[in-house]
């Protein structure tokens, strides 16, 4: 590599690059980059110049040589990068209106990653994931693939399913975050707390906890079964764990895991959002317009603290501590998405898996972990098998391996019922499945 290192992020005109571009300002002196290309698409050229305004000036007011480009020509952006980030949502905040609204009039929970709602997002994003990897197959065939595009865990299945292409380590924030409440409750710093991840993407659990590398897991454990400190496992919609539950699975639980334990609860919320038009994509919608005016401030020379309430918090401390520790060999442990080569016994040796891992220039080393808790373990291979077979779906655009892929999702109640909501779910987002139409 080059001393100055060349980035490149897909998805440039994202609302949440004043992240990233907070995380590459704050490790410079580690991880000197001296370009940040910023791509988008021609439907994303206004908030494209709108963010890479506000990097420009981000980057001013650290003092940095840091130069910002601005492109929709992601061939030209490729060339010789070091590191390439992918953070894109084909078809824009509208798909994932669809993806939420389609599945609630069903009676089905509608969300973005989980169920339906992922399925689609998978067919998406899979197809536009490997052309991009074929362009950085001749623009930048040394470079690393940081995928942050959901869903993350069957993006990178796609990839080494696929492909032949391996540098690609999929990252989610979910984990991190777990981190940071952890620490949160034992009032310590982040710094001091590791935690043994395995699972998938949005199905991860922790099996370990450790405060300066001594198990204290059941110290934690112990502490959330107290419903004084229970805040710490409550879902994205706050809604608490039962302590049974969390001391019977003795292991912590990711607040995706909602949707899977509390069904019920969850598609009433579901329906109840799609009956008053509050589904998650429209309250994004919102705050995303408040945040691009935010952006347009030519005094603005920092994130904004409102760009906390989008979610996806920690994503600038998880992506950007990654990449540096690739560059720099660092060895240390990370969560990242990658391929399972035997660190987890009951998911196939050559799929993707969500798992600590020690990083190494030469990518992800995932560490063995044995098997995940057996009351897990089914669920797990369940949604694996979704997400084996949708990535099969995504490429060849094939009906029936999209229609297998709905019916064998654990949030789908039949086959009649996934029929119906794929018929729908493929008409109205034909334009971006061009796959299952030629």
């Amino acid at each position: 590599m080059s001393k100055g290192v060349k980035i490149v992020t897909i998805g440039g005109g994202s609302s949440y690059t004043p992240e990233l571009v907070e995380g590459f300002i704050n490790r410079y002196e580690e991880f000197p980059v001296s370009e940040l290309w910023l791509v988008d698409v021609e439907a994303g050229r206004e908030k494209l110049e709108i963010v890479g305004n506000l990097a420009k000036r981000m980057v001013k007011k650290a003092g940095l040589p840091m130069a910002i480009h601005l492109t929709l020509d992601r061939k030209e952006a490729l060339k010789g990068a070091d590191f390439v980030t992918t953070q894109f949502r084909v078809g824009l905040l509208d798909a994932r209106a669809k993806d939420e609204r389609i599945p609630a009039k069903h009676g089905v929970i509608g969300q973005e990653t989980n169920g339906p709602g992922g399925l689609f997002k998978g067919l998406r994003t899979i197809p536009v994931i490997l052309d991009i990897i074929q362009d950085m197959e001749e623009h930048c065939p040394n470079a690393w693939l940081v995928n942050f595009t959901n869903p993350a865990g069957m993006v990178t299945e796609a990839v080494f399913r696929h492909t032949s292409f391996r540098k690609i380590v999929g990252l989610c924030n979910v984990p991190i975050g777990m981190e940071m409440g952890i620490a949160k409750l034992l009032e310590v710093d982040h710094s001091r707390i590791r935690i043994d991840f395995a699972g998938l993407n949005h199905m991860v659990y922790g099996l370990d906890v450790y405060l300066d590398g001594v198990s204290v897991k059941d110290k934690v454990i112990d502490m959330l079964s107290n419903p004084e400190h229970s805040s710490f496992v409550k879902n994205i919609d706050g809604q608490g764990w039962e302590v049974e539950f969390i001391r019977g699975l003795d292991a912590l639980t990711c607040p995706y895991h909602m949707y899977y334990y509390k069904t019920d609860e969850m598609l009433k919320k579901s329906i109840e959002s799609y009956e008053k038009g509050e589904t998650r994509a429209e309250v994004v919608m919102k705050l995303e317009k408040e945040l691009f005016e935010l952006y347009k401030d030519p005094d603005l020379a920092i994130k904004p603290p409102q760009l906390a309430e989008r979610g996806g918090a920690y994503y600038s401390d998880a992506a950007v501590r990654l990449i540096t520790s690739i560059y720099n060999d660092k060895r240390d442990i990370q969560p990242v998405n990658t391929m399972n080569n035997g660190a987890i016994a009951s998911v196939p040796s050559d799929s993707a898996v969500e798992v600590s891992c020690v990083i190494t220039k030469e990518g992800p080393i995932p560490i063995a972990v044995g098997d995940i808790p057996v009351a897990a373990r089914g669920l797990v291979q369940q949604i694996k098998s979704f997400e084996i077979i949708s990535t099969d779906a995504a490429v060849t655009g094939d009906y029936d391996k999209a229609m297998l892929a709905m019916t064998i999702n654990p949030l789908v109640p039949s086959d009649v019922v996934a029929k119906k909501i794929l018929d729908e779910m493929l008409e109205d987002h034909k334009e971006f499945l061009p796959r299952f139409f030629d």
